[in-house]
């Protein structure tokens, strides 16, 4: 697979509309926010070397070596349905607010319980500003001591085996059907869901929803669950590929699949934004919740 270019690094990153703003990341660190609840996924010793800081005005986390799940539980009628919600940052942060906390309160809505995940991702300079400049130098094609790698990193991997594996263990403690779990990511949370499909095995999710993913081929298990992708045409994921390989791959093997490319957006466009064709995006993937059963009870 061929690494990103210099531009790709970029918006990869990006929290903001990748056509529309350069990212904006505060050079200072903030407190960790209240996280009420949330499940650590390891049992870690070691010492917590989170950095919380600003990206476009919205709480983003890096450095993350201890993972965890934080729940939104469903408002009003609960469906049964979990999905894990994996935010996106090039395995180099986490877009956690735009991507994480903000997805989880549109499931929570529609009867989801939601956890997001905060994985592990690669190590960056500790102090804020100098991660900041570095990446400012990197987007005008400077040098920096960080890259995201070219597909998902064996940490983050484990890290989303590891939140299926729990949502299902304790599925009766949150009201869960443990046939009716859920995973859906954003750009490098995107590839984290491809990773969890290929390599989870027993683990792999029953629904998932690669948002803005990595488009190339994959090799798709024969019992693969049904698959739900949205990008913009703008995208530059898609300058990487020739057509869709991704969606030709889940046809080849005979496996569900629901393509939405939308006419413009960029990269980045998290739950969508208003008077761009990002905008709804949610309800088509509500309804396909919906059109593939997994808003109704399994049968035992």
């Amino acid at each position: 697979m061929r690494i990103f270019t210099l531009v790709g690094v970029f918006l990869y990153w990006c929290g903001g509309l990748a056509n529309a703003q350069m990212p904006n990341i505060g050079p200072e660190a903030e407190p960790a926010p209240p996280q009420p609840g949330a499940i650590a996924l390891l049992d870690s010793k070691g010492t917590d070397r989170e950095v919380w800081h600003r990206d476009s005005g919205l709480l983003a986390v890096r450095n993350v070596n201890i993972p965890t799940l934080l729940p939104f539980l469903p408002k009003g009628k609960a469906n049964g349905a979990a999905v894990i919600v994996a935010p996106g940052g090039g395995f180099l942060g986490l877009a956690i607010e735009k991507e994480g906390w903000r997805i989880a309160e549109e499931l929570a809505k529609r009867g989801f319980t939601a956890f997001v995940l905060k994985y592990r991702t690669l190590p960056t300079p500790p102090d804020q500003a100098q991660f900041a400049a570095e990446l400012k130098a990197m987007i005008h094609g400077g040098k920096a001591s960080f890259a995201p790698p070219p597909d998902t990193p064996t940490e983050a991997q484990q890290d989303g085996l590891a939140a299926l594996k729990y949502v299902r263990t304790h599925a009766a403690e949150w009201g869960i059907d443990a046939q009716r779990v859920g995973f859906m990511g954003f750009s490098a949370g995107g590839f984290l869901t491809r990773s969890v499909i290929a390599e989870g095995g027993p683990q792999r999710p029953d629904f998932a929803a690669p948002i803005y993913p990595n488009m190339a081929a994959m090799n798709v298990p024969a019992d693969a669950p049904p698959m739900f992708v949205v990008i913009a045409a703008d995208d530059f994921l898609l300058t990487r590929e020739q057509g869709f390989p991704l969606v030709e791959s889940y046809r080849k093997a005979g496996r569900s699949i629901e393509f939405h490319l939308l006419s413009s957006g960029g990269h980045g466009f998290g739950g969508g934004v208003p008077g761009t064709p990002t905008e709804g995006w949610m309800d088509l993937y509500f309804r396909w919740l919906r059109d593939t059963g997994m808003t109704q009870p399994t049968m035992h």
